[in-house]
């Protein structure tokens, strides 16, 4: 009985080919194109070039191009990087497609840093994390701006690189040095994602001694004094239930060592028993308990009229959710409430004629302004609920002067 003769496998080949997908400003990805049995599969390696700017022959990038030199000089080291893969996968006699040398080339050659950016953000909003995705997805546009549009390797994100990033910042955005460390902590997060991943050589990484350092800056921290919670507690306000209501929740959250706003518009009926406020911070899901004071008692009494279960929201601000299963939509629904109580908050600050900048967080810093050295620092953590106690003494620093005041008087009081 005579069999067909099975086709011996061919030889994979690689080669750097413009992929003709144009993209929306009229350039084409630059791609190795994989050839395995007559099948192709493509890997795009993050740049892209005009149409007239590639020499199809010769696969490299014409004179006429910009940045001609380093931009062949990165086509070569991809193309030598997969063909080391290529050969390895090869010489353990592997019954290999063009889809799977595209798939261990990802991972050898290593992903673009935008491609990882793009994954990075949609894991950040599947794990709820919408404050997150809020503040970084716009730092990692500025270092897409920064790079002209341009996709970049790992490897390619260096030292001056990322110094030069650092003045781009500074030089066209009024902002502060804070704000720069910020948008090198999430490169740095990324880097570190892929480094896990095997995407990237730890070799490549920036950061660390002798090179970016993550240091921030320390900020100043001001909380009101006591005279000025009198203030805010005694002013008669404009005639406006909000304006009112950002006093109560301000209040409330500084009655409570500074709680969390967070933690403050989440809070239902039911964690009140006994007179006592039952709650896990939101923050690092410590939890504990505390008598509710004689203040809080009556701010609480103004909303009472308004539950109509027994587990319903204490506040009004997040009530229009069905339930808080939601974390991406709860933390987007809480920093807007923020935004509007702060914006009210300012009307409470004219009214009060109070000098000094309230926002929901000055609550927390207040309580640790006035609290200053009367507590003992290991209770103080516990009402901060920190995890840490250092933590607390980091924390609690910004507002004990007294020391250093009566060092100061020393020399000078004469």
């Amino acid at each position: 009985m005579l069999y067909p003769k099975k086709r011996a496998q061919q030889m994979a080949s690689l080669k750097i080919v413009l992929r003709k997908k144009k993209n929306k400003d009229g350039t084409y990805p630059l791609t190795i194109r994989i050839t395995k049995d007559r099948k192709s599969s493509f890997m795009h390696l993050g740049k892209n070039v005009e149409e007239k700017q590639w020499d199809v022959a010769n696969q490299r990038v014409r004179k006429s191009h910009p940045n001609s030199t380093r931009l062949n000089s990165f086509l070569l080291k991809k193309l030598s990087e997969a063909n080391d893969r290529l050969l390895e996968m090869e010489g353990q006699k592997k019954d290999i497609s063009s889809r799977s040398i595209q798939n261990s080339l990802k991972g050898k050659v290593g992903t673009t840093f935008f491609e990882q950016a793009r994954i990075y953000i949609e894991n950040l909003k599947q794990s709820g994390k919408y404050n997150r995705v809020s503040s970084e997805r716009p730092r990692i546009k500025r270092f897409e701006e920064f790079l002209k549009g341009q996709d970049i390797s790992f490897q390619e994100i260096t030292v001056p690189l990322l110094n030069r990033f650092a003045a781009y910042l500074k030089g066209t955005r009024s902002i502060s040095d804070r704000t720069v460390i910020n948008h090198l902590v999430v490169i740095r997060s990324l880097f570190s994602e892929a480094m896990k991943a095997n995407l990237v050589d730890p070799k490549y990484y920036p950061f660390g001694k002798g090179k970016i350092k993550i240091k921030f800056p320390e900020s100043v921290k001001i909380g009101l004094n006591e005279e000025e919670v009198k203030k805010m507690e005694e002013v008669t306000l404009p005639n406006k239930a909000y304006v009112n209501h950002a006093r109560n929740v301000w209040l409330f959250s500084f009655y409570f060592a500074g709680m969390r706003v967070s933690d403050v518009l989440r809070l239902k009926w039911t964690d009140i028993q006994n007179d006592r406020l039952h709650y896990t911070m939101g923050k690092n899901a410590k939890t504990g308990s505390l008598k509710i004071p004689d203040k809080a008692l009556k701010i609480l009494q103004q909303y009472e009229g308004a539950k109509t279960k027994p587990d319903d929201m204490v506040f009004p601000d997040l009530k229009m959710l069905a339930d808080l299963s939601d974390p991406y939509n709860v933390q987007r629904k809480i920093r807007n409430a923020n935004y509007t109580l702060n914006e009210a908050l300012r009307e409470v600050r004219k009214a009060a004629d109070i000098d000094k900048k309230i926002t929901m967080h000055i609550a927390r810093h207040t309580f640790g302004n006035i609290s200053g050295e009367r507590i003992p620092i290991q209770m103080l953590q516990k009402l901060y609920r920190h995890s840490s106690i250092t933590t607390t003494i980091g924390y609690q620093a910004n507002f004990i002067h007294k020391d250093a005041d009566d060092a100061l008087n020393a020399v000078i009081g004469f």
